[in-house]
């Protein structure tokens, strides 16, 4: 793993103010994603990393800021923060670290700038959110919100842009992305119950013979229904997932590595929410820890041995 000082240098930046940013960004995303820090450090090249580090940052910053409370303290917390954000990326100033680092990585990155703007304009759809009567509400939400805070990471490891890789790529994202949030709702129901809102459409709800209170308010008549109910959403959330694997080929080969290894841990997640099945009301899933460290470090030297094999 190159060490943090010189994945700063070889990424460009050297004003020592800007990399003690960076490096609160560093511990920040080590602190609250462990293992998608992890992946980052171990799998994508140096000079790209911080970048990546400092979006993941800010996704964070803005989800924590509009995730919790009143839809109105929620929605208000939106305006204020979407208002510091533009003075930092239009501007350059700012006095929050985060907002200070992903204005650099969007100076960088030119393309990101755009991104940030459809992120934002979405995030009022998360700020206001407190369920979903459709299906059709749940696409606008992966369409609003969910695609744009994918897209702000995955698009500093995408192709070229304006090509048919890169149109591909972000139709790929599109169809990974939609899979990752049905098994998100699914692994936070304990914890979204316990607000009075989930993940999981009344239209679907209904299908099943559930409505909202069976899952508020449980009981052992609907614990059957709700067991089905996962086991569907998990072969549909699997079937999204194994249309992504070949996403990777679509990147640079440098990249690959970090793709493949992401997509398997999202898989994993899905492997220990299908095994909860209805017990995802009282227990929160998630991915394996050593089965992921696994993964990472699987890809890690098997990305060394390709490099060590290159003239």
């Amino acid at each position: 793993m190159t060490r943090w000082p010189t994945a700063l240098t070889e990424a460009g930046i050297n004003d020592p103010a800007l990399r003690q940013d960076y490096e609160v960004q560093r511990r920040l995303v080590r602190r609250f994603k462990p293992q998608e820090f992890l992946a980052v450090r171990l799998l994508l090249p140096a000079r790209r990393q911080p970048s990546v580090i400092a979006a993941v940052a800010f996704m964070h910053e803005t989800d924590r800021r509009i995730d919790v409370g009143e839809v109105a303290t929620r929605q208000d917390a939106l305006r204020s923060w979407s208002r510091q954000v533009a003075e930092a990326v239009e501007h350059g100033t700012s006095d929050h670290p985060t907002l200070r680092a992903m204005a650099d990585a969007t100076e960088r990155h030119p393309h990101l700038s755009a991104y940030v703007r459809k992120f934002l304009d979405g995030a009022h759809v998360e700020a206001g959110w407190t369920g979903f009567g459709t299906e059709g509400d749940f696409q606008a939400y992966v369409d609003a919100y969910s695609h744009p805070a994918l897209m702000l990471t995955a698009s500093l490891v995408a192709p070229a842009a304006e090509t048919e890789q890169a149109d591909a790529f972000e139709r790929g994202c599109r169809t990974l992305i939609e899979a990752m949030q049905r098994a998100d709702f699914l692994a936070d129901l304990s914890e979204d119950t316990s607000q009075g809102r989930i993940g999981i459409s009344h239209e679907e709800l209904a299908h099943f013979g559930l409505e909202l209170d069976d899952l508020l308010n449980p009981s052992p008549a609907s614990t059957p229904a709700l067991e089905q109910l996962v086991q569907d959403r998990a072969r549909t959330i699997s079937a999204g997932l194994a249309s992504c694997r070949d996403l990777p080929d679509l990147v640079a080969p440098e990249n690959q590595p970090f793709l493949r290894a992401f997509i398997r841990v999202q898989e994993l997640q899905l492997e220990d929410v299908r095994s909860r099945g209805a017990k995802l009301l009282h227990e929160e899933a998630g991915a394996s820890k050593p089965a992921a460290l696994g993964v990472l470090l699987r890809h890690y030297l098997a990305a060394r041995k390709q490099r060590g094999r290159r003239p």
